[in-house]
């Protein structure tokens, strides 16, 4: 028994489109979104560097100021396109700089445009003299809880110059 053309025709657009939304943007350990031709990919909505948290659930992104000593972590969505608020006062950052290790407490931020508030917020800063000449080193948010999920903790490498 044979479809009619146009059947056949439906059934194979059902099953293309089956195909692209399944492939869509499920984050797979190893996936990479450059593997989509390049039109797809996430980017720090300050400038700084995105931090995936999860399986594709949540980003942190990371932006230090040398000049000031200071870093500032934001919570991001899956996509990194919206800030998302969490209710812990302050982060927790361990790093390893030129061998030895450094602790870096970023404290909630509030911001009265956006009504975050402590205890309710996406932004998160502190300083430290080491920053100022930080040449680049390896980090982790300790002990990351987004969602009601905790992530454990999530490594980082900042860069030099970045």
């Amino acid at each position: 028994m044979s479809f009619p053309m146009t059947r056949r025709l439906w059934a194979l657009g059902l099953v293309a489109g089956i195909s692209l939304w399944s492939v869509g943007c499920s984050k797979e350990e190893g996936h990479d979104h450059a593997a989509h031709g390049g039109g797809h990919s996430h980017e720090a909505k300050n400038g700084g560097q995105l931090v995936e948290v999860g399986k594709h659930q949540f980003n942190f992104e990371i932006l230090t100021d040398a000049t000031a000593g200071k870093m500032t972590a934001w919570v991001l969505d899956a996509h990194a396109e919206g800030y998302v608020r969490i209710p812990a006062p302050t982060l927790q950052v361990q790093a390893k700089v030129d061998g030895q290790d450094k602790v870096l407490v970023l404290a909630a931020v509030a911001n009265a445009a956006s009504g975050e508030k402590v205890g309710d917020t996406s932004q998160f800063e502190g300083s430290a003299e080491w920053l100022k000449t930080a040449k680049g080193f390896s980090g982790k948010i300790v002990g990351v809880t987004l969602g009601g999920q905790n992530f454990g903790d999530v490594a980082f490498e900042v860069k030099a110059g970045k």
